[in-house]
């Protein structure tokens, strides 16, 4: 596996949450740094030797309501 895919959310009582998509892998912080710290953690106790992912990558999702 050359990379994996995270689906980052704000949650809804503060912090971020971190979902891999593909993978057991499931993490949250109060603040991105501290976010991307975990995931990088997550990832290295997930993953053995070879099978470590050389690029992580992070889809932020923001939502949005609007009103008219």
């Amino acid at each position: 596996m050359n990379e994996i895919f995270f689906l980052v959310e704000e949650a809804l009582e503060g912090g971020y949450t971190a979902k891999a998509l593909g993978e057991s892998i499931f993490t949250e912080a109060e603040t991105m740094e501290e976010l991307r710290a975990n995931i990088r953690e997550a990832v290295q106790c997930h993953f053995e030797g070879n099978a470590l992912p050389k690029i992580i990558r992070l889809h932020l999702v923001k939502e949005e309501v609007l009103t008219l």
